[in-house]
């Protein structure tokens, strides 16, 4: 069993969902955003999502679209990432790597895991990747016992999910609706039913993400899902010109109303 399915598991086994925590590397500066994962644990994160600035991507909102152009003009590159894996993979919450697939590529599949794994990091998130064009990396990860974690969406066939869930380790990332990242007034519709759906599939582990944003959405997704994954909510604080230990810890009030939703999903005392 993985680092992150142990976390996870540790943390169904103490009634609630595990919460899972995006932000992007390079933002303001690497040596900032090493300070920001480590206060997103503090405040109450249970594993790590970092994402590799990229300038072309798919799945990403206008929030982290805005913090990833800051990295990649402030000189942001693949390899730091593996420096803020490393000085964060003491904090006991499972290191996971969000990156479109290009950028690993370009990097070298297997010289991109062996550095991961060698930094402590537990896997990929390979948003824009299917398990039936992974053959390459699933098998560096496995050389390396890495997690692999790909998505499904509401539109994803019977078919879909099978092929997913057991191409998987850690969990399976639901994304809630078809769309990017970013805060929404509801959580999509169909998520509930997606994480049924992928579990009677074979996950064994179902995470959501894309618009949870707010602790009573954390609440509601964390009845039913096996993780709540929050980005641009934990992202936006740290935007704008205030100094940025106060940028800290605005973020961090963030992280501990959703990670007190997260934790009132299974007792019925929903946080406001």
């Amino acid at each position: 069993m993985s680092a992150t399915a142990r976390r996870i598991d540790d943390l169904k086994a103490e009634g609630r969902a595990a919460l899972v925590g995006y932000l992007p590397t390079g933002f303001p500066t690497v040596d900032q955003s090493i300070e920001a994962a480590r206060a997103l644990v503090e405040a109450g994160a249970d594993v790590i999502e970092l994402g590799i600035p990229y300038s072309d991507p798919v799945m990403d909102g206008p929030t982290i679209q805005e913090a990833v152009d800051h990295a990649l003009r402030s000189g942001a590159r693949v390899r730091d990432v593996f420096r803020v894996v490393e000085a964060v993979a003491d904090l006991g919450a499972p290191v996971l790597v969000m990156t479109y697939f290009n950028p690993v590529l370009r990097y070298g599949v297997d010289a991109f895991a062996r550095d991961l794994a060698a930094a402590g990091g537990a896997g990929l998130i390979t948003p824009d990747l299917v398990p039936d064009e992974a053959a390459e990396w699933i098998e560096a990860a496995d050389s390396r016992d890495l997690d692999k974690v790909f998505l499904v969406a509401p539109s994803s066939t019977p078919e879909r999910l099978a092929m997913t869930s057991a191409a998987s380790r850690g969990f399976v990332y639901a994304a809630s609706t078809m769309g990017v990242t970013g805060e929404r007034a509801t959580v999509g519709a169909r998520a509930e039913e997606l994480v049924a759906a992928t579990r009677a599939a074979g996950a064994e582990r179902v995470c959501v993400g894309l618009g949870v944003s707010r602790p009573e959405q954390a609440a509601e997704v964390g009845r039913y899902a096996d993780g709540v994954i929050v980005g641009s909510a934990f992202v936006k604080p740290l935007l704008g010109d205030a100094p940025f230990a106060d940028r800290l810890t605005q973020m961090q009030s963030v992280v501990s109303g959703i990670a007190a939703g997260v934790r009132s999903a299974r007792t019925g005392a929903v946080s406001s």
